[in-house]
């Protein structure tokens, strides 16, 4: 139970009926605390918002425009893409511009919807980079099949199946934290994230500690056990191939998937499968950054630069851009 002082009466501790929380807004913590470090940052994290846009919505276009990339794998790797343009969209433009404030305020209702949207697009990730991995196994153990397994009904189905529980998740999530009631305004983070949130309430939270246990580990070890049984049955498919060549072209169509997830599913658990009395806030901050801004930047990045498919597509793309 919670007891309030007189103060709690006053701006921002006032009484909001809607939201059933004594706090109105929530004063972001950011990243650090040092003055001299804002601008550097700022511009830091601006040129990787900028490059994740143009990257992947680079992709999206490569893909939607170069027939030869019309196949199941690119579907999903698009909807990759566009999932990382939403998912760095949801916290970084505020986190900018919290570099240049005095104070970074955001409302109650700013918070809870980029809370909402910030778990759609973080477990629609998880479950994206599952899909792909059943399309790499598909694809390497039985590529007889390949075109009647992975149909294009079946690829939107996936894709379906990937926001059906996003939603899910996010819906369950969010409505058990409009429950909880905060009487401090002070976020230790630099967007609204569920642990931080829980930190300052007041009122009892098991109910939402164990949803976060149970759903970040659907949500987490799921998509791992599936990407790594998919990528035992590949192992033993490759390993069975005995021309070098073979080999090698078949480790280089899931290497590109094998960095991302590693990238991802690392940071992502250290994160959320941890108890808050083993890892620090400052610890789960720097664990964030990689999985909310740098993986959308990567992303991109690393289907390009090891994909000699998306090579081709992109430099028959701008040749043809140059020539008209």
């Amino acid at each position: 139970m919670c007891y309030f002082s007189p103060i709690l009466t006053e701006y921002p501790f006032q009484m909001d009926k809607e939201n059933n929380s004594a706090v109105t807004n929530f004063i972001l913590e950011g990243l650090t605390d040092r003055p001299e470090l804002q601008i550097p940052l700022l511009l830091l994290f601006l040129s990787i918002y900028v490059v994740t846009i143009m990257g992947n919505l680079g992709m999206v276009t490569l893909i939607g425009v170069s027939s030869h990339l019309h196949t199941p794998m690119y579907y999903l790797l698009s909807s990759l893409s566009f999932i990382d343009v939403c998912h760095s969209t949801v916290i970084t433009p505020k986190m900018l511009v919290n570099f240049v404030s005095e104070k970074n305020i955001i409302s109650y209702n700013g918070c809870m919807t980029q809370l909402y949207f910030f778990l759609i697009f973080v477990i629609a990730e998880c479950h994206m980079l599952a899909a792909m991995a059943y399309d790499r196994y598909v694809a390497i153990c039985s590529p007889l099949l390949y075109n009647v397994i992975m149909s294009h009904q079946v690829c939107i189905w996936l894709v379906a199946g990937v926001y059906i529980m996003a939603f899910i998740g996010a819906t369950a999530h969010t409505g058990c934290m409009l429950r909880v009631f905060f009487c401090k305004d002070l976020v230790n983070h630099y967007f609204c994230d569920l642990n931080p949130l829980l930190e300052i309430s007041c009122s009892s939270t098991y109910v939402n500690e164990v949803l976060v246990l149970c759903f970040s580990a659907f949500n987490i070890l799921t998509p791992t056990l599936t990407i790594l049984s998919s990528y035992v049955f590949i192992i033993t498919s490759i390993l069975r191939i005995r021309s070098t060549d073979g080999r090698s072209k078949a480790f280089s169509t899931c290497s590109s998937h094998m960095t991302a997830v590693g990238i991802f599913f690392g940071s992502a658990a250290f994160m959320y499968l941890q108890p808050s009395s083993v890892s620090s806030m400052e610890q789960a901050k720097v664990s964030s950054v990689f999985y909310t801004i740098l993986v959308p930047m990567l992303n991109p990045l690393i289907y390009s630069l090891r994909n000699k498919d998306v090579k081709v597509a992109m430099k028959k793309f701008v040749e043809r851009r140059w020539f008209q």
